[in-house]
């Protein structure tokens, strides 16, 4: 190992691990990231109840959209980029590169740890739009893609290429991106597994002052508030589908009760840490989601096959015009889908990528990028084939809900599409429960990544500070139900997707980082 090996590694440094961490009532605190974090929710709560929810919701709203409708090129270009960045490092003789040395192996099996990848990824995402969304592009419920007319075969093919586009390839690379810088700069320079840890080959020893603890910042309240708008939007979904199987009322309480137990059940799973928490729930969830993608497969299986060819050559054929952002003449449609989508999984990132850092040690970085970019992206292939395939084709055939009243609520339309299948009533249970295992191994993997950047990129922090950040999550999510309803969740929203703008600069500056700090490293012969 030669001394250029170490440019960028802890050796290279006067930072000591956790030299800034207070430990006191059982918490390992990284002082400047985890007091200002936790201050910063504690006065958005406080303004919050004091303030009117709808108020709350036009400012940040108004915020969201100028941001969109302002940096909407800078935004599709950056998701290019970061899409050509990744594939080409999985081509290039970094590829070769092990994360954590030439001797390090996998802790975990690849079924266990594509499981894990695809649950913290987007797995609720898409329990919540892979039928709303084809529908929605067919219908123009909200404009249509390409300008395309609606109720058209060709809308059809094009509402499923739309969809892809927006779970497929783009923001998998967002996720590969981080995840591979925090994966690299920590188990292969040693550095603390926290995001200011990737900007050290461009600021040096600066990285451990203000303008990482900025950086830090910045990644847990996009996480936290990420995570919060995601309990609270499972649980109007988790609602409206207890109220379509059981005739239950979706009030807001019921509401809060899902968010209640969902929380309870993290608190749980966290405190067993990720073998026995993450891990093992994340291997149930795609023991059910195969479970219903298979059933739902074999029940219309004249739609279901022809469907999955016509969704990956529309994804293909579309890919190209749908990246690009000059001379549309779909801006409204490019701005409230694809802009939206690409600043929330931006605003995303820090979460995702982070926890797919932890579980990935021991990988190389080709089957890195293969597996988290690639695989996730023929999954998602195949689900939004089943099932907005199915939605589709009962909307062009006239037949159900979705068929006569469009889509009256998102959170009802995979329940709507359910209800023409055989066996209705069970497979809508199986997909309630599915909702809500998918949201507590969200809740678990969040607080599990929010808790190694306030320990100051600790791995192992102590339980009760995991527990803090489930509970933490939880209750500004009940909160903001409980006072302003949807319209607080949909603020806390806009919030979110507000810091995708400052993290879009962020990841085109890591992807400069990574290639410095990939130099330095020997590669295999």
């Amino acid at each position: 190992m030669s001394d250029r090996k170490d440019k960028y590694s802890i050796h290279s440094t006067s930072y000591t691990i956790g030299q800034d961490n207070i430990q006191k009532w059982g918490f390992d605190i990284h002082n400047p990231v985890f007091v200002a974090s936790a201050g910063l929710v504690l006065f958005f709560l406080l303004a919050t109840l004091t303030a009117d929810a709808a108020s709350a919701k036009s400012v940040l709203d108004g915020i969201k959209w100028q941001i969109i409708s302002t940096f909407d090129l800078l935004f599709v270009w950056a998701g290019n980029i970061f899409v050509l960045f990744c594939l080409a490092l999985a081509l290039s003789p970094f590829g070769s590169i092990r994360l954590g040395g030439d001797a390090a192996r996998p802790k975990h099996s690849r079924l266990s740890w594509f499981a894990m990848l695809f649950a913290a990824g987007m797995g609720i995402g898409l329990m919540f739009w892979s039928v709303a969304e084809p529908v929605a592009y067919l219908t123009a419920w909200y404009k249509t893609p390409l300008n395309v007319e609606a109720n058209t075969p060709e809308a059809a093919r094009l509402a499923l290429g739309a969809t892809m586009y927006h779970w497929g390839l783009h923001p998998w690379a967002i996720y590969t991106l981080v995840a591979l810088s925090l994966a690299f700069f920590s188990y292969n320079k040693g550095l603390p597994l926290s995001v200011r840890s990737i900007f050290y080959p461009l600021f040096g020893d600066k990285t451990w002052g203000w303008p990482g603890h900025l950086v830090d910042i910045l990644a847990v309240l996009a996480t936290l508030f990420g995570l919060a708008t995601s309990l609270g939007l499972g649980a109007q979904q988790a609602a409206s589908g207890m109220e379509h199987v059981f005739a239950i009322d979706n009030s807001i309480g019921l509401q809060i009760t899902v968010i209640v137990v969902v929380t309870a059940l993290a608190v749980f799973s966290v405190v067993r840490g990720l073998e026995g928490g993450v891990k093992l729930l994340s291997k149930i969830n795609m023991l059910l989601a195969l479970a219903l993608l298979l059933f739902v497969i074999f029940t219309a299986f004249k739609v279901t096959l022809g469907t999955i060819p016509t969704t990956l050559a529309a994804y293909l054929e579309n890919i190209i015009p749908l990246s690009n952002p000059h001379g549309r003449n779909d801006q409204d449609w490019l701005r409230s889908w694809s802009v939206f989508y690409w600043a929330w999984w931006i605003s995303w990132s820090p979460f995702v990528g982070m926890f797919i850092a932890r579980v990935s040690e021991g990988r190389t970085i080709r089957e890195f990028i293969i597996a988290v970019l690639l695989v996730p992206t023929l999954v998602t292939t195949v689900w939004i084939s089943v099932y907005g395939g199915l939605a589709i084709d009962q909307v062009m055939k006239g037949i159900g809900t979705l068929a006569t009243e469009g889509i009256t609520e998102v959170p009802l339309a995979m329940f709507q599409m359910f209800e023409q299948l055989p066996m209705s009533q069970v497979i809508s249970v199986i997909a309630i429960i599915l909702v809500l295992v998918f949201f507590i191994t969200s809740s678990d993997s969040g607080s599990l990544v929010i808790d190694n950047i306030t320990a100051g990129g600790k791995i192992e922090a102590p339980a009760p500070q995991r527990v803090f950040w489930a509970v933490t999550e939880g209750v500004i999510a009940a909160t903001l139900l409980w006072v302003g309803g949807p319209q607080a969740i949909e603020a806390l929203q806009a919030g979110a997707i507000s810091t995708g703008l400052p993290f879009t600069l962020v990841l085109l500056l890591m992807c400069v980082s990574l290639i410095m700090g990939l130099r330095t490293e020997r590669r295999p012969v």
